[in-house]
């Protein structure tokens, strides 16, 4: 028996462990404060009145404690972003999913519109959880499946991850959903303002008995779907709609045992936005010239997920298992009038689309007061399969660009089939009062265009000196499969003599990243207000992955660098004192790459050849990252009065070097944008209060670049926001 049948059938019988009776323990608590989470969900629990709902209320919040106490953080750096925080930031829960992660240390912006964010200077590699369990994710690019209305917190997790975190690790984002409120009720509101944008949203909760039922929905429409490449205030041809919507129930089971589904769907139309005067270098059926900003280039992604989940919590064996399906689909159309052609002497109408489902099982079991065991298993099946009808003009060898202005069509057809097995064994180990060890290992293997293995030891140490002080040491191996979006091999030779032929001819087989990091930190209490920290990471990359738009399409395909190193040194600062929140940022780091080692064809010749004998800069290292903000919360005779300001700050991703030619030797400007937020609550019962807010991204209308498109991995120029102003309406029930 091989060991994925063994992976396969454990997970099957992992529903069925030893009998266990009584209450759970109480969770461990990891360094970050947890009180605000738990707060939060006691309040939404105690609107049940009667003796029946009352135990309902205390059976569904002990057994979501007992489901976070079985992955637990610990040894990690976290940010935990409340429900609180979420609305009163400007813009509110009506922003991007990539703007409440920006809040956190390390983070910087990329493509905020379509949801890319770089943690530690790394390309995606992000993992998405929600309520515990792995969603897996689609094509990278345009915006997340959820967005943060359906969030009770959202957790970022970064550092040596414990053996339960694998396969997406340069961070984890921990979403604890909206569950309902155990009786009738909901919201509904709208919001817009600049770019011609309308947003509206709703939610819904309500219980029978003991089942919880949560529902969500919202359609966003304006002119600037994904970032301008002008600095001008409008886009040229930017429109998108977009429609996202979640579900979740759940029902008890006993004391004991819950059962929950949740679910949604992420429907988004983009139009690719243009600049204009850009010259067209190739002819088409006697046409020599196009008119750039006429161009109609789109794309739609469309992403289905569903998950259901069994939970048993007993005195002391805690396990869930939950058995997940992924459906996504990404469609590129080129321009129907051959500008896409004109420009780039090939243009494609590509599909791809994918199917994922597996089974996560995760459990804790306690040995005793100073052991905890936790163990788990992943399996995933992905298909993904690449249909393109692809155009180009045929070429000699007279030097001339192309031979003909007839182009040939070329269809490509691909199906990539890729399994995922996983699974890990650790033990928090309590030494003694102030010193938890949690060590363990993890084996993950992927089976691809290359099949690959490893086993991954983990290590955390955490220290508690004395009140208010928390040191952590860890080191973890990591072990990144490779996405599936991607160009098979063997297909370069189809566009040999055309204008589509790659400058470098070779196509080497994606292959997984595997990791050494280390990180250390302390955080520290300063009074009853006043929380700081600091924390520094190191990481050694073999198959460094990352990614690059593939061709002209807005898709991403991924490469490898043979080697790659990461470091970087982030401090924080948080202060709570009545109705004044702030907190405060700053990470300085850089990441490095040697020798494209896959998928060749992607790359220039010259920077091919460039990169293989010298370490670049990656084109999403910025050297220093900041973020900040701070809000009230004021009783002002009619409501609360909410104002809030944030900032972001970058350094500058990286271009290629203006003078040496060196790829991504050169710096994009500094910038720093301020947004500004002011909310009104009209009451005092916040289940039926109106809420009217006013929101200005961008204050100072600072004029930034955060891409030119040069240098190895960046794609189109992207701008940031120019000074936009919105307002919105919102009313609960």
């Amino acid at each position: 028996m091989t060991f994925r049948t063994v992976l396969l059938c454990s997970a099957v019988c992992f529903a069925f462990p030893l009998q266990a009776h009584a209450e759970a323990p109480a969770p461990q608590q990891s360094s970050t404060d947890t009180s605000t989470q738990t707060s939060t969900r006691t309040s939404t629990a105690s609107t049940a009145s009667d003796e029946t709902g009352n135990a309902i209320v205390v059976t569904a919040r002990r057994l979501d404690l007992a489901r976070d106490s079985i992955n637990p953080s610990l040894g990690t750096s976290q940010t935990l972003v409340t429900r609180a925080a979420i609305d009163v930031q400007p813009g509110g829960a009506n922003n991007a999913l990539s703007s409440v992660l920006l809040q956190a240390p390390g983070v910087s912006q990329d493509s905020t519109n379509n949801g890319e964010v770089h943690i530690r200077n790394e390309h995606g590699n992000v993992q998405y959880r929600l309520n515990g369990v792995t969603v897996p994710q689609a094509f990278s690019g345009f915006g997340a499946d959820v967005d943060p209305r359906i969030a009770n917190s959202v957790e970022i997790l970064t550092g040596a991850l414990p053996a339960q975190y694998g396969l997406r690790t340069s961070g984890v984002v921990n979403m604890t959903t909206r569950t309902g409120t155990f009786g009738l009720g909901g919201d509904v509101g709208i919001y817009g303002g600049s770019n011609n944008e309308i947003n509206p949203s709703a939610s819904f909760t309500d219980s029978f008995g003991a089942t919880n039922v949560f529902l969500s929905g919202s359609y966003l429409e304006n002119d600037l779907g994904i970032e301008n490449p002008t600095p001008d205030r409008a886009a040229i041809h930017d429109h998108t709609e977009q429609w996202r919507g979640f579900g979740y129930a759940s029902t008890l089971l006993g004391s004991e045992d819950r059962i929950s589904a949740f679910g949604g769907a992420a429907i988004g139309r983009f139009q690719i936005p243009n600049q204009p005067g850009v010259t067209p270098e190739y002819n088409y059926l006697g046409q020599t010239d196009f008119d750039s900003t006429k161009l109609d280039q789109n794309q739609r992604q469309d992403t289905w997920f569903g998950v259901v989940a069994f939970q048993h919590s007993g005195d002391r064996l805690n396990f869930q298992i939950a058995p997940f399906y992924r459906y996504a689909k990404a469609q590129f159309t080129a321009d129907p009038n051959g500008g896409t052609l004109m420009f780039n002497g090939t243009d494609s109408n590509l599909t791809e689309t994918s199917y994922a489902s597996g089974v996560q099982a995760d459990a804790s079991y306690a040995l005793g007061d100073s052991h905890t065991l936790r163990f788990g298993l992943f399996f995933q099946n992905e298909v993904s399969r690449s249909d393109s009808v692809n155009r180009v003009f045929p070429v000699d060898n007279s030097g001339a660009p192309q031979s003909s202005d007839v182009p040939i069509v070329i269809p490509v057809a691909e199906r990539v089939l890729g399994r995922t097995y996983s699974a890990y064994l650790q033990d928090e180990w309590k030494l003694s009062d102030t010193l938890t060890a949690n060590y363990g290992v993890r084996f993950d293997e992927s089976d691809a265009q290359v099949n690959q293995y490893q086993f991954s030891p983990r290590f955390n140490l955490v220290w508690t000196p004395g009140e208010g002080t928390t040191l952590h040491f860890g080191y973890a191996r990591y072990f990144t499969p490779p996405p599936l979006t991607l160009i098979g091999k063997g297909t370069l030779a189809a566009f040999d003599g055309t204008t589509g032929a790659p400058e470098v001819q070779a196509d080497g087989p994606i292959r997984a990243e595997s990791d050494d990091v280390f990180d250390i930190g302390i955080q520290q209490k300063v009074g009853d207000h006043l929380t700081l920290g600091v924390d520094t990471y190191y990481k050694i990359a073999r198959n460094l992955l990352d990614d690059t738009t593939l061709g002209g399409t807005q898709i991403l395909a991924p490469f490898n660098y043979a080697k790659g190193h990461t470091w970087g040194v982030e401090y924080k600062a948080s202060y709570n004192n009545g109705p004044l929140n702030a907190y405060f940022n700053m990470a300085r780091g850089q990441q490095k790459a040697t020798d494209i080692v896959s998928n060749q064809y992607l790359i220039g010749a010259d920077d091919y050849a460039y990169i293989a004998n010298h370490y670049i800069y990656t084109d999403h290292s910025q050297k220093l990252t900041m973020s900040g903000g701070a809000s009230l919360n004021l009783d002002d005779g009619i409501g609360k009065l909410k104002p809030a300001v944030d900032f972001i700050y970058g350094s500058g991703l990286r271009k290629d070097d203006p003078v040496g030619g060196i790829p991504n030797g050169g710096e994009q400007s500094p910038y720093i944008q301020v947004n500004l937020g002011l909310a009104q609550d009209f009451g005092y019962d916040k289940d039926h209060a109106w809420s009217l807010r006013f929101d200005v991204i961008n204050l100072f209308d600072s004029v930034y670049e955060i891409h030119d498109g040069s240098g190895v991995g960046a794609g189109q120029p992207e701008y940031g926001p120019r000074r936009s102003f919105f307002v919105g309406l919102h009313k609960a029930f």
